[in-house]
């Protein structure tokens, strides 16, 4: 359902079953909530502190080598809009999960 690289890859799916307003029911299939990982399961890369300008994915593609992995990032500090980790002069880390 989602690519290998996608933080909802492992997230399993579920369905429920709804009325149709006609007597009958639908079916409605759902990715189940994902929950950001506890810090303990990552190791950290390195700290990265923000620029003026820079942006999420700008810092993901030089660390990770993927822009669109910016969501580890996220992870590895515990926010889930990439938005929060644009600050000038934060300090983020750059984490991988343990192996």
């Amino acid at each position: 359902m989602f690519d290998s690289t996608s933080r909802y890859y492992s997230i399993k799916t579920a369905t429920i079953s709804l009325p149709d307003g006609s007597g009958g029911t639908r079916e409605i299939r759902y990715v189940r909530r994902r929950f950001i990982p506890p810090a303990d399961d990552l190791t950290t890369l390195v700290e990265h502190m923000v620029s003026q300008g820079e942006r999420l994915d700008q810092v993901t593609a030089r660390y990770l080598g993927d822009p669109t992995q910016f969501w580890r990032v996220c992870d590895a500090n515990n926010v889930q809009q990439p938005e929060e980790l644009e600050e000038t002069g934060r300090v983020i880390t750059i984490a991988l999960p343990n192996m």
